[in-house]
């Protein structure tokens, strides 16, 4: 009988950088790792999406067409190349018209892009379709990824039971669960008859304990004919035993990092499930060697990005030659044992037990209590202390399950994490304050609310609605609206176009605020280039025009971010509440606006300026 085998997609150069080292990965760091890429067998190396595009240009200045192209150069067709997007959101964090989504899937595909995985944050159908099609029709392979959450825990005690609930034995009822297995498998199966070649159960939080983790994918499996693919994280602490329990339910592809990307935030390490797969008689279809050979590369490269590393070093190992103590060897035997016998509990302390040995992190107890994604959390944590608000960290996190209820219920993934996180916080605040919640609703949770991220999984109260949108009714986002964004004339920089050609003006489509930023600095480095030496006496009138000392009442950033839009100019009248500017920050848009009714004399940033917390940025006469 022919031996199983596992074919592996490969998440270290994308999601395992982005986990744990803020997608800070350099083009001169990846083109060392290449060459024993090539040979390493992997069916799919995961390269591009999520945070890439975004991430390359706004904090490394480099290109992220130059990035895929390299990388596919490199391979030579020996393993398919992967990328995340967000379906209708493209890696952004708005709807696109088609128009936009398959420009970028065209010029994806010609640049060696092979396999989309596509996902919607509320996993909504209607938001990936156009993808699945489009990626299809243009060659690629349309991989559809159900995304994972769990049913919201009470945030309150169920309340005492009345008279005839005493007398009739009758309980409090639970909310309806609405995250069933069914709930997956439905979504998947309709992912499948729209042409999806590939379906993944995406498990961004790392929630899916390994008994979960069996059921769902042993009726995936039951129920698809196409490979099922499992990503997971090891957060809170199931990663690596539900891999092994997805293995062992007969899941195709399993998503892992090379050793010094894996664990902790990240996915499990290849080399721990290469030594579950020789007890379980599986394969690995990946060529082992090869991997050892990254593997020693690549710690060079996570020690470039000490600055950003949320993890922890784990001891050097090779599982091909070097020799594993007995005692961890029976914790393998012990896990593999457990696992078959469903008996969750001593797998669980058996990998942990293993993942200790080998130096990585201990399971995240506050992100498993919570059950939020880790970013979500840290992204809450940075936004209170950014707010002076530290000591509300525990009242926002208990806020959760209220905010996503009333917002239909939303799972937790990028965009919909950062919305309900930010709103907890906001909520949170007002309370503080005295003030009714939702006083102060981004724009983004009244987007969502509004219906304009897509249908939620169960439907918005529409008096909620109303109160936070100001009509009851569901308003979609009407993509006919779309407005391509201006690709401006630098007349500064010589006349030149922003944008230079049609891969740019994709990046100013999809990431317009950043891709502003570093466009501009590519042309500013071309013309520097051909103008040497103008630039310091633009810098000389610069400082000399903000000499002039402040005198009158000012306007400052409540947080650090960038400026995304500047709505008045020097000399204008503006009443009270009126939005003079939108700055981003936590990757939410927020409205800076005026306390007062005033004259504005002075503005002290620009579109697309960086700011820290407390800068200046408007000055009154």
């Amino acid at each position: 009988m022919e031996q199983r085998k596992l074919k592996i997609r490969d998440l270290t150069l994308r999601d395992g950088q982005q986990s744990l080292f803020a997608t800070r990965l350099s083009q001169k760091e990846i083109d060392k790792l290449l060459p024993y890429y090539e040979n390493a067998g992997f069916y799919i190396m995961e390269v591009w999406g999520g945070a890439v595009p975004d991430s390359v240009m706004r904090y490394l200045d480099e290109s992220p067409w130059d990035r895929l192209r390299t990388i596919s150069k490199a391979m030579k067709g020996k393993s398919l190349l992967s990328a995340l997007s967000r379906g209708r959101n493209l890696f952004g964090y708005v709807p696109y018209p088609n128009s936009v989504l398959e420009g970028f899937y065209k010029e994806a595909i010609a640049n060696g892009l092979n396999v989309m995985r596509i996902f919607d944050a509320l996993n909504d159908i209607d938001n990936v379709k156009d993808s699945i099609r489009m990626i299809n029709e243009l060659g690629g392979i349309a991989d559809g990824a159900v995304c994972y959450t769990v049913d919201p825990k009470n945030e309150a005690p169920a309340k005492k039971q009345g008279f005839f609930g005493r007398l009739f034995g009758k309980k409090e009822e639970e909310p309806e669960k609405i995250f069933t297995d069914e709930y997956f498998v439905e979504k998947a199966l309709e992912m499948e008859r729209l042409g999806a070649k590939i379906i993944t159960l995406k498990d961004m939080a790392g929630l899916v304990n390994p008994l979960r983790a069996a059921s769902i994918i042993g009726k995936l499996k039951a129920a698809l004919k196409v490979p099922v693919d499992f990503h997971t994280h090891c957060t809170p602490g199931y990663g690596l035993a539900s891999g092994v329990m997805a293995i062992i339910n007969g899941v195709d592809i399993l998503d892992t990092n090379i050793w010094w990307f894996g664990g902790g935030t990240a996915a499990p390490a290849i080399e721990l499930i290469y030594l579950f797969c020789k007890k379980l008689g599986v394969e690995i279809d990946v060529n082992m060697e090869a991997v050892g050979e990254i593997r020693k590369h690549l710690r060079g490269a996570r020690e470039s990005l000490k600055a950003f590393d949320l993890g922890t070093f784990p001891r050097e190992f090779d599982p091909l030659h070097d020799e594993l103590p007995a005692e961890i060897d029976a914790q393998l035997d012990r896990a593999v044992a457990a696992a078959k016998a469903l008996d969750e509990e001593t797998l669980l302390d058996a990998c942990h037990i293993i993942e200790q040995y080998f130096g990585f992190p201990k399971p995240n107890e506050i992100v498993k209590a919570a059950e939020v994604p880790g970013g979500m959390y840290s992204n809450m944590v940075a936004q209170l202390k950014t707010l002076g608000a530290s000591d509300l960290l525990e009242d926002a996190m208990r806020l959760i399950p209220m905010v996503r209820r009333d917002a239909g219920l939303v799972p937790l993934v990028t965009p919909t994490s950062q919305i309900v996180g930010s709103q907890a916080v906001s909520v949170a605040i007002d309370r503080k304050k005295g003030q009714p919640d939702y006083s102060n609703p981004s724009n983004q949770f009244i987007s969502l609310v509004k219906g304009e991220y897509g249908h939620t999984p169960v439907p918005v109260d529409p008096a909620f609605r109303e109160k936070i949108t100001g009509s009851p009714v569901e308003k979609p986002y009407d993509v006919s609206t779309y407005k391509k964004p201006e690709n401006p004339v630098l007349e500064d920089l010589g006349g030149v176009k922003l944008a230079a050609n049609k891969e740019e003006e994709l990046l100013l489509e999809l990431l317009p605020n950043v891709a502003r930023t570093y466009l501009r600095k590519v042309r500013q480095a071309e013309y520097d280039a051909a103008h040497a030496g103008k630039e310091a006496e633009k810098e000389e009138e610069k400082a000399a025009e903000s000499a002039e000392p402040v005198t009158g009442p000012t306007i400052t950033a409540p947080m650090g971010g960038r400026i995304i839009e500047i709505n008045v100019k020097p000399g204008d009248k503006v009443s009270k509440g009126k939005v003079l500017m939108v700055y981003e920050a936590m990757k939410m848009e927020n409205d800076v606006t005026a306390d007062r009714d005033a004259v504005v004399k002075r503005i002290f940033v620009k579109p697309d300026e960086v700011v820290g917390t407390d800068a200046l940025l408007i000055e009154f006469e």
